[in-house]
């Protein structure tokens, strides 16, 4: 009895650790091909970003170029001041590349 509940205990476990594909509101994220983190950002609001902030700073990289960034939340936004309007929270998990597409409520 004690190896029947055992052995689909780890079956479960172990899918569920390398499933790393999926999506919330504001993207999608899969595993990174060599297990580093990273954000693409797909979408400058409709045309409406100028400069990009993730965390307060100006994100270097162009629209769907791939830039690595820390595992954890993280805001975006592309007012001129970054550390106080328009704020948008994402996840970004360990050893994911996020893609971020949606800038809306």
């Amino acid at each position: 009895m004690k190896n029947q509940i055992f052995i689909p205990t780890i079956l479960i476990l172990l899918f569920s650790s390398a499933c790393t594909t999926g999506s919330d509101l504001r993207g999608k994220y899969k595993k990174s091909h060599d297990d580093k983190t990273y954000l693409i950002v797909e979408e400058n609001n409709g045309g409406l970003c100028g400069n990009i902030f993730v965390d307060g700073k100006i994100w270097p990289y162009q629209i769907g170029e791939k830039g690595p960034i820390s595992a954890g939340q993280h805001n975006i936004t592309c007012s001129d001041k970054p550390e106080t309007e328009g704020l948008i929270s994402f996840e970004v998990m360990e050893g994911t590349t996020y893609r971020f597409q949606y800038w809306g409520p």
